[in-house]
């Protein structure tokens, strides 16, 4: 069974049309970023080793495991290219925050402007995030609703990591996790996609069905 919650944002129409906006039409002389955290990453190791595939019978690993220690993967994926700015951080505070969005100032050509989409977690919006973003006229904040981190793009690639990477790997330190997540990053780059955000209505929830409506109403404004 399926389970999905309902935004009670009010302001959810305007952010889903700012943030598909942003998609369907990106503002010029700008790079549009996709951010979030993925956080309390796990280094874990089974406590025997996996059984591999055979003929007829799956490939087994024990139930059990061995915690090593977490970290949280900051990401800003470049929604036109499909290029992913990563730094692993151990907390994933206002500070940790502050540290990476001065990591994307130096590493993106400073003649762009940045555009982030970004959730509404509490330590984006806090009095030194804002006071350092006054300073650096360049960023730009985009939030997505409430409940709506399936409109960030970023969560797509946070998928391939998990699904390709992080499901069926073993780590015996933080360190080793954080290098092994570097390595798949760097490995991406050599070709990377970038992912391109549609919905749909059919089956689907209602906020999914306004942000459908939104979708269709803003790719006809863009192409006339």
């Amino acid at each position: 069974m399926d389970t999905w919650k309902p935004s009670t944002d009010p302001l959810f129409i305007d952010k889903v049309r700012d943030v598909v906006r942003l998609y369907l039409d990106p503002p010029d002389k700008a790079m549009v970023l996709a951010v979030d955290e993925k956080s309390q990453m796990q280094a874990l190791d089974r406590t025997a080793p996996m059984l591999p595939m055979m003929p007829g019978t799956p490939e087994r690993r024990t139930h059990d495991y061995v915690r090593y220690g977490t970290t949280s993967l900051f990401a800003a994926l470049d929604v036109a290219t499909g290029k992913v700015i990563g730094q692993h951080q151990r907390r994933h505070r206002h500070l940790e925050f502050l540290r990476f969005l001065k990591t994307l100032d130096a590493n993106t050509p400073e003649e762009l402007d940045l555009h982030l989409i970004c959730d509404n977690y509490a330590t984006h919006k806090t009095p030194a995030i804002k006071k350092w973003l006054a300073s650096h006229p360049r960023f730009h904040l985009h939030f997505t609703p409430t409940s709506g981190s399936w409109l960030n793009l970023v969560e797509r690639w946070f998928a391939e990591l998990t699904n390709r990477k992080l499901r069926r790997s073993s780590h015996r330190s933080v360190q080793a996790l954080e290098d092994d997540v570097n390595a798949w990053i760097a490995a991406w780059h050599d070709d990377p996609k970038p992912f391109v955000w549609t919905t749909h209505t059919h089956h689907e929830t209602i906020p999914r069905q306004q942000a459908a409506s939104s979708y269709a109403e803003i790719l006809s404004e863009v192409r006339q």
